[in-house]
């Protein structure tokens, strides 16, 4: 059984409630976590801020860099370990799973790097005056972290926090904690100060929405979705607690006639079939310019016949979706998409020795799918990628900009100036040309426009939301 760990100790819910941990290979309970609750909360909030007050602002930036240094060479130490963990909570397959724990230790050491170089300015002003800024941490800062990505979204939010001299409360989701309480452990055994690192599991209407209400939560990141965002937002709201939100999307890839398909095609397919779909920038919908429509499809249809699906500990391009309940989510898309017409392109196909228990989801290439049709509209969270034709760049920039999301697009075209006029009227967090998604890319700002949210996480930028600007002004003599 799994404990909440705060202040560097396991400790029981005072709930008395516990969660059945399932694998999503087979459908099977295999452990336990908390059912935490508000008291809980309360708990490592008071945990965190007795850290906060009485050790961790007390500590040098370069101090606070040196800790976090040594909890990175910790990670990648442990990330077999780590990886292992995750293949089984989260259905991951071996090579998504490794690249999970060694991204969250480049996380760490990207933002161990930046501690001490989060700088302030001065401001020139009339002779009389000396007027400068420095940036300050908000304090205690809450993190409610989903299951897709546990350990990469953890190392990006708490990381820059970290970094910036919070401390931390994290709720992960109820369906992929294990990881990250033993990324709090591994904390703790290289030297973190008790409060530093909290995790708090259990249900989101209940820990979540706890910690969005505390009086002493100082800000709030979150990743997930629009309608959970608005809420958790809403709760900070009443307290005047700034949230950073990532909310989602729904991308397009953009393929004019002119593009390399032969560098297109796999990035396509992997942009979709990564983490089965469960990715909030997954290239979910395919724009191509008509004239070469049909060879791409072909092509690809091709590729998404030969994907193969099965459990997390084979290795296959796709494991299993994280549960029946998103399996459905996926399985009503399809069903709507065979009743009004849609047409799939091709399929990827569940190996015979799949457990009848796991959540598998074949890769489905469909097409010509309308534009307002809600497979081009809402997020499916699944390996389904609906293509559709333009034909012309401002149709296909129409298309693009066609939905409430906003978080990344791929344009792929040798046209360089239309490389930039697309790039500069996609309403985008990120726009890839002629890739996508740079390799994950830690140092790269992160974050959408739109129903995707605010804010940034990724990168330096992601310091300044975890940090508050103080001015002062000196008049001299």
């Amino acid at each position: 059984m799994q404990l909440h760990y705060i202040a560097n100790a396991s400790v029981p819910s005072l709930s008395g409630k516990t969660i059945a941990v399932i694998d999503p290979s087979d459908g099977q309970a295999f452990d336990e976590i908390q059912r935490g609750n508000a008291e809980d909360v309360d708990h490592a909030v008071q945990a965190a801020r007795l850290c906060y007050d009485n050790v961790w602002r007390k500590l040098s930036p370069a101090e606070r860099s040196r800790l976090m240094m040594r909890l990175s060479a910790k990670v990648l130490e442990h990330a077999d370990e780590l990886a292992a963990i995750e293949q089984r909570d989260c259905g991951k397959p071996t090579k998504q799973a490794k690249a999970d724990a060694l991204a969250l230790g480049r996380y760490f050491e990207f933002y161990a790097g930046a501690a001490d170089k989060l700088h302030g300015e001065t401001i020139p002003y009339p002779n009389d005056f000396s007027v400068l800024t420095w940036r300050e941490p908000h304090g205690v800062t809450g993190h409610i972290v989903p299951w897709n990505y546990p350990m990469q979204i953890f190392g990006r939010c708490v990381g820059a926090a970290l970094a910036a001299g919070n401390v931390c409360v994290v709720k992960p989701s109820e369906d992929a904690c294990l990881s990250l309480i033993r990324v709090a452990q591994l904390a703790a055994d290289v030297g973190f100060p008790a409060g530093a690192i909290n995790i708090v599991t259990g249900f989101g209407h209940e820990v979540g929405d706890a910690l969005a209400r505390h009086p002493d939560v100082d800000h709030i990141s979150f990743t997930g979705s629009p309608r959970i965002g608005t809420l958790i937002e809403q709760a900070a709201a009443e307290r005047h607690c700034p949230c950073t939100l990532e909310l989602g999307g729904k991308s397009p890839q953009i393929v004019f006639a002119d593009a390399d398909l032969d560098a297109a095609i796999p990035t396509i397919i992997n942009a979709i079939i990564q983490n089965s779909g469960q990715t909030c920038s997954a290239g979910s919908r395919l724009l191509v310019e008509r004239s070469i429509y049909e060879t791409l499809l072909a092509r690809l249809g091709s590729a998404f016949e030969a994907l193969r699906v099965g459990p997390a500990s084979l290795d296959l391009d796709l494991g299993p979706l994280i549960r029946q309940t998103q399996q459905q989510r996926v399985w009503d898309f399809l069903s709507d998409a065979h009743n009004d017409g849609i047409s799939i392109v091709a399929q990827g196909q569940i190996i015979d020795e799949a457990p009848e228990g796991g959540y598998y989801q074949a890769p489905t290439l469909l097409r010509d799918v309308p534009v307002d049709h809600r497979l081009a509209q809402e997020e499916i969270f699944g390996p389904v990628l609906s293509a559709m034709a333009f034909d012309s760049e401002e149709e296909a920039i129409k298309m693009a900009n066609a939905t409430q999301f906003g978080l990344v697009a791929g344009v792929w075209t040798r046209d360089g100036g239309r490389q930039f006029r697309v790039a500069k009227r996609l309403r985008s967090g990120q726009v890839f040309i002629n890739n996508y998604g740079a390799g994950g890319g830690v140092e790269l700002p992160f974050g959408g426009t739109k129903a995707s949210g605010h804010g940034r996480e990724k990168g330096f930028e992601a310091l300044y939301g975890f940090t508050t600007l103080k001015t002062v002004a000196i008049r001299h003599g």
